[in-house]
């Protein structure tokens, strides 16, 4: 059976450089003379945002395309949507495609809920007729039907996200192209977009799915490619590729890490994270975390100028992307009225750790008000727990376990037990007790 997508070569280049602005007649004049003949070049670099990809899809697979933020995995699903066009390469694929690449893609903000579902068949390809078979199951899914003669500039970015996955995936594209989008979606509408997609699955069409919560991209998917620097590390079965990607990421066992120059962030950066350190309770460097062992987080910022309130957050992942903890200042009810410029740091104290042994990963943000974004960096840097007798009952407690420890007391028919209490006592008590 021939492939329904092939890629031969693929090489995106973009040039990137310092934009300048005419503000008088004097700069527009000094431009002029600077540049006679228009030429910018010396202001401008390339940027290779993909080179030389190359793979094929066949028909009914379902394709993980991982990668840390910036490595090309939404360049490459632009290619192949059509939207825009290689460098150099080709792109051939067989069949319509339907693809969600960001909150709204497609959707004509004047237009109502109902007249945009009929514009994104007709860029499918599809009449009048055919989209209204499919136009009941559309509402339905997407949940939007109080709001379906409404423009679509007033809905939330929750309802155009439904309202566009549920028409890219029920109007019967032969591809499907999915990207990090569905993070916006609460649990029970992910949960629904995943089940669809395994629907998808077993009527043979193909997906290409981006995701960074790798339990999702295992769940779901038969292969996954692993794309770092615009180019493929791995492209293989899915447990291989993700454990090849989070095995390269962030090193374990740092007692800091320098997030200065990470370049995989996002957000205005007015305050930006610069440093996280890994301490014990005196403040030493802790190079080994044991679980149930007392840690302190400190986190480094930098402030370009004052900002009021902000919020200084962190997320815990397992090594599949599941979200073990997200907390923040915010959260916590700490607040800070007003941060001067300059640089700092904030601790975060835990008084023991309570995850069990696995790695783990960290994602760190700084918001203000009204959700604005100061900085946000995905999974920049790594704690390894280890196996600990934490029961203090000789008995060393290991990933198999699950990933939490619960401190805990058990009673036995109301009586305290403790390490190694022989029960035999306290059993005949409860048989002559009538328990």
């Amino acid at each position: 059976m021939a492939p329904q997508i092939v890629v031969d070569g693929l090489s995106k280049q973009y040039r990137i450089g310092k934009l300048e602005r005419d503000t008088t007649l004097r700069d527009k004049l000094v431009r002029m003379l600077k540049h006679p003949f228009g030429s910018r070049d010396a202001n401008t670099e390339t940027l290779w945002a993909l080179k030389d990809v190359s793979f094929s899809v066949d028909p009914g697979e379902v394709v993980g395309i991982i990668g840390r933020n910036g490595a090309g995995k939404s360049t490459l699903l632009k290619l192949l949507s059509r939207i825009t066009y290689p460098t150099a390469g080709r792109v051939s694929v067989r069949g319509r495609i339907a693809a969600l690449l960001e909150v709204g893609t497609g959707f004509h903000d004047e237009l109502t809920g109902r007249e945009n579902i009929y514009l994104n068949g007709s860029i499918l390809g599809m009449g009048k007729a055919e989209v209204d078979k499919k136009f009941d199951e559309i509402v339905a899914f997407s949940g939007v039907e109080r709001f379906l003669e409404t423009p679509i500039k007033r809905y939330s970015s929750g309802m155009r996200l439904r309202l566009g996955f549920a028409v890219a995936a029920h109007l019967d594209p032969e591809v499907l192209i999915v990207d990090e989008v569905l993070a916006v979606g609460d649990a029970a509408f992910q949960k629904k977009c995943l089940d669809t997609m395994q629907d998808m699955r077993g009527g043979g069409r193909t997906v290409l799915f981006v995701s960074h919560n790798m339990a999702a991209v295992e769940n779901l998917c038969t292969r996954a490619i692993w794309i770092d620097g615009g180019e493929v590390r791995m492209d293989g079965t899915t447990r291989g590729a993700i454990d090849a990607y989070l095995s390269a990421s962030a090193g374990a066992r740092e007692t800091a890490r320098d997030l200065a120059e990470w370049e995989s962030r996002r957000g205005d950066g007015e305050v930006q994270y610069t440093r996280i350190e890994f301490l014990g309770p005196g403040g030493e460097p802790k190079s080994l975390i044991r679980c149930g062992d007392a840690l302190t987080l400190r986190f480094h910022y930098r402030a370009a100028e004052p900002v009021s309130r902000p919020s200084f957050g962190f997320k815990i992942l397992t090594e599949l992307g599941t979200v073990v903890t997200d907390i923040s200042t915010w959260l916590h009810g700490v607040e800070i009225p007003w941060l001067p410029a300059g640089e700092g740091y904030i601790d975060l104290e835990i008084d023991a750790l309570n995850l069990l042994p696995a790695r783990y990963h960290l994602s760190l943000s700084i918001t203000g008000p009204d959700r604005k974004v100061y900085d946000a960096l995905a999974h920049c840097a790594v704690i390894e727990i280890e196996i600990s007798d934490i029961y203090g009952s000789g008995r060393v407690i290991g990933s198999r376990f699950g990933i939490l420890y619960v401190p805990q007391r058990w009673r036995f028919n109301g009586s305290h037990v403790t390490k190694h209490s022989d029960l035999s006592d306290l059993s005949s008590q409860a048989v002559a007790g009538g328990v």
